[in-house]
């Protein structure tokens, strides 16, 4: 197939195939693999979302839980029955923090890995190595992540301030 080319598709510096000299079968095979390219990026895309989801679960369960202990000993404090250590109240305001830092973090990783997905989408398309038929939609999972970000921040202004719907 090689011996076909022009030279400018055959050197390291031109990744556009003239397929204007390619046979039939070459233009099959070469459409067949550029639509199997742009779906292995929609399977990459799906694969981050899903890492996303595991992050938004294990942080959710650090926000819910810590939440829990924190109020817990707070109303336990409040009490009669209990009258001493924060250790308790401290460990569930902890827990809260980890699960929040634990989901920015996560939040920034993809992010940026779906903007390096999209860059190198991008230079592939204007390659022509790739078809560029459909935009990537906002990633719902991004937005529930985003949500309960703002859910945990509104937690720890509560633990802290004793202020806002969550105090």
């Amino acid at each position: 197939m090689s011996e076909r080319l022009p030279e400018s598709a055959r050197t390291a510096k031109s990744l556009r195939v003239d397929q204007l000299t390619l046979s039939d079968a070459d233009q099959v095979s070469i459409e067949l693999s550029s639509r199997r390219t742009g779906m292995s990026f929609q399977r990459t895309r799906m694969s981050a979302d899903r890492t996303l989801m595991s992050v938004i679960r294990t942080s959710l369960s650090l926000i819910g839980f810590g939440f829990t202990i924190f109020q817990f000993f707070q109303k336990l404090q409040g009490s009669l029955l209990h009258e001493g250590s924060t250790t308790p109240r401290n460990f569930g305001f902890s827990l809260v923090l980890l699960g929040v830092l634990m989901l920015t973090i996560g939040i920034w990783y993809h992010v940026r890995f779906m903007l390096g997905l999209r860059n190198r989408r991008r230079e592939m398309t204007t390659a022509g190595l790739i078809h560029a038929q459909s935009e990537y939609p906002i990633s719902l999972t991004l937005i529930v992540a985003v949500l309960l970000f703002l859910i945990g921040v509104m937690a720890v202004v509560g633990m802290v301030f004793n202020v806002g719907p969550l105090a």
